[in-house]
């Protein structure tokens, strides 16, 4: 608690921030006698308010018979939109880690607490993850309080909900629940507020943190938590009864309930023809199924099938794998991870560097490759089209690749009967999870009929009468005829 010294207050705050440099403590004397302290980090507040807002204020006013000082301070002087009297010392340091500014009283065992934070923050603009043709363009930065004002500026209705979380015992990260009461299962809010709560770790740095929490499934392959980096695509999920999970520091919002069905959705979608979102749709899923099993394919036809190949194909790869050392099987694995390890450096390495590499090791190196005789033209061609096919579903490019890598083993080892088997476990292990009470492979299994309008052909909104049943919600209809 605070104490009515005014000295030993300051000792105490700067004893508990450890005599840290960036804290400041500015004396001064306020209404013309009462010895005062303003207490805050530098760089986390706006200054020119500090001063026209607090500073000059409490200099300038003239404090009024039978009025507490603290309390005369915040009703009387401070104009700011947020101001808190408080005497316990643990609240006042979360107020300074905050960005906010303490104003100690001599006399007085209470203090104000001024919201006048102004932290860095990056300008709102569009995603590079998520670039549109058609639609808005705005996208989530990493200040909560801006995403915040995305959301409530396209959903303008009080059922608008958030609840406020703070975790991590290091960080104080904000998180905040968001869903639309009236829409929302209670049930999945009171699951997912559940996890949240029984977090205790040092600190949450980002979204993907908390993502780890909320998996059912912790060692499973396939992502159980969407993402997304726009608001107009959290708000049409929070229309269609999701939840939504915002961590104040992190561009990407979660959203739960997940489905696989929504990787292979993109928000231009809706920003065009149904005709012309149809045909992406199935395209994408298209490019993933080949991403995942063309390799595989290759290989089981090349070690066990390869009278399944037309004879003039079956010649002219014959003519280009003469002489080369490696087995299929061993060549397509050595492209594989030669591609992979080639990603990853470039990622990794600044921009323009890593563009160099990618142009090297793809141009110099495989080309390099194939005229020393190590790896040969069509296994190359191979694995370049799935590594192209693969990010036709980004979102899904980390389990793709290790779906590929695993369908290629088993078509190296046992044929077509490996990926078959493959095949059938992959459908079935999909078809056996559940997120949320929403299964995971909806709406293909189970068949849901209603949800087919907008899954891998979508229809016009004007058709789409009722939300997802892939998940419970409370109010059904969303469209009236």
């Amino acid at each position: 608690m605070l104490k009515k010294d005014l000295k030993e207050n300051v000792k105490t705050l700067k004893k508990l921030f450890h005599n840290s440099q960036d804290l400041v403590v500015r004396e001064f004397v306020s209404f013309g006698k009462t010895k005062s302290a303003i207490v805050y980090i530098d760089g986390s507040v706006d200054k020119q308010f500090l001063i026209s807002g607090v500073l000059t204020p409490l200099q300038k006013s003239k404090l009024q018979k039978d009025f507490d000082v603290a309390d005369f301070a915040m009703k009387k002087v401070l104009a700011f939109s947020q101001v808190v009297t408080e005497n316990k010392l643990d609240e006042i340091v979360t107020s300074i880690n905050n960005g906010q500014c303490v104003v100690l009283f001599d006399g007085s065992d209470v203090c104000c607490c001024v919201d006048s934070a102004k932290w860095p923050v990056r300008a709102v603009a569009e995603p590079p993850t998520s670039a549109v043709i058609n639609g808005p363009r705005e996208g989530f930065v990493e200040d909560i309080v801006t995403n915040v004002s995305l959301l409530r500026k396209r959903l303008k209705t009080p059922n608008l909900i958030f609840e406020k979380l703070e975790i991590g015992r290091y960080t104080k990260t904000q998180v905040k629940i968001c869903y639309i009461n009236g829409i929302v299962d209670e049930k999945i809010v009171k699951m997912i507020k559940d996890k949240l709560m029984a977090i205790d770790i040092d600190g949450i740095v980002d979204s993907n943190y908390l993502s780890a929490f909320l998996e059912d499934r912790k060692h499973s392959v396939f992502r159980q938590v969407g993402s997304a980096e726009k608001p107009d695509i959290i708000s049409a999920k929070l229309l269609e009864g999701r939840v939504a999970i915002i961590c104040d520091g992190s561009p990407i919002v979660l959203t739960l309930p997940y489905l696989l069905i929504e990787d292979f959705q993109s928000s231009n979608d809706y920003y065009t023809t149904s005709v012309n979102a149809s045909f992406l749709r199935c395209l994408r899923m298209f490019g993933a199924i080949v991403a995942i099993l063309l390799p595989g394919l290759y290989v089981s036809m090349m070690l066990y099938h390869y009278k399944l190949i037309p004879i003039k194909l079956l010649i002219s790869i014959a003519n280009s794998i003469q002489g080369i050392p490696l087995s299929p099987f061993l060549e397509v694995l050595f492209i594989i991870f030669l591609f992979e390890i080639l990603y990853e450096a470039s990622l990794r390495m600044p921009r323009y560097l890593g563009l160099a590499l990618s142009v090297v090791g793809a141009l110099i190196l495989g080309d390099t490759a194939v005229k020393a005789g190590l790896i040969s033209p069509p296994a190359v061609l191979i694995v370049a089209i799935t590594g192209v096919m693969s990010y036709t579903v980004p979102n899904q490019n980390v389990q793709i690749s290790f779906l590929r890598l695993v369908f290629t083993i088993l078509g190296g080892v046992l044929g077509f009967y490996g990926i078959i088997i493959g095949a059938l476990f992959l459908v079935g292990y999909l078809a056996s999870i559940e997120n949320y009470t929403a299964p995971y492979f909806a709406p293909i299994a189970p068949y849901i009929k209603q949800d087919k309008k907008d899954s891998f052909f979508k229809q016009p909104v004007t058709a789409q009468l009722t939300r997802p049943k892939s998940f419970s919600n409370k109010n059904s209809r969303r469209l009236k005829k």
